[in-house]
């Protein structure tokens, strides 16, 4: 379990998690910020033959083949092409108890920042249009709701399985 689920699961009073805010289809995301490696304006990308869409490309970051994943996929969104504000962002995720390394598009990166823990619920069961397994929660920020993604759960091969979206063909 990471640090991030383990302060959801029961968040003490007062306490915030240090986030990176990125948009992605017109929704504001968050990811912790100590699994964010760094930023990355595009780079040229390899595209995998026969990969699922949400996984379909390599991109060397300082020498290293780092895996390229559009959450957009997973999150059943239009896919516009890249433009001056597409970002990547590199970070550190635990898989199967091992760490790795993967790049996660983003439409644009907005700020850090400190978001309250006693903001942040569940997702609701009615009127989401995401899986809820991929949702970790909704907080608030500054009156707008940010998502927190289930990073675990969408990069695990579960999460790769089933009806999800991301056997959709690359456009």
């Amino acid at each position: 379990m990471t640090k991030i689920a383990r302060d959801i699961a029961a968040p003490p009073s007062g306490e915030t998690m240090l986030a990176l805010t990125l948009e992605l289809g017109g929704e504001i995301f968050a990811i912790e910020a100590s699994r964010v490696r760094e930023i990355l304006d595009m780079v040229p990308i390899t595209e995998v033959p026969n990969a699922p869409a949400f996984l379909g490309g390599l991109i060397n970051v300082r020498g290293r083949v780092v895996p390229l994943a559009d959450l957009r996929v997973k999150f059943c969104m239009e896919r516009p092409p890249p433009d001056a504000d597409t970002r990547i962002v590199v970070i550190e995720i635990a898989l199967d108890g091992e760490p790795m390394i993967v790049g996660l598009l983003a439409d644009r990166v907005h700020t850090v920042a400190d978001i309250a823990l006693s903001t942040l619920e569940d997702a609701p069961s009615v009127g989401m249009r995401w899986r809820q397994d991929y949702v970790q929660g909704i907080a608030r920020l500054n009156e707008q709701f940010i998502i927190l993604p289930e990073l675990g759960r969408i990069f695990s091969n579960d999460g790769a399985k089933g009806a999800s979206p991301d056997v959709e063909e690359r456009t």
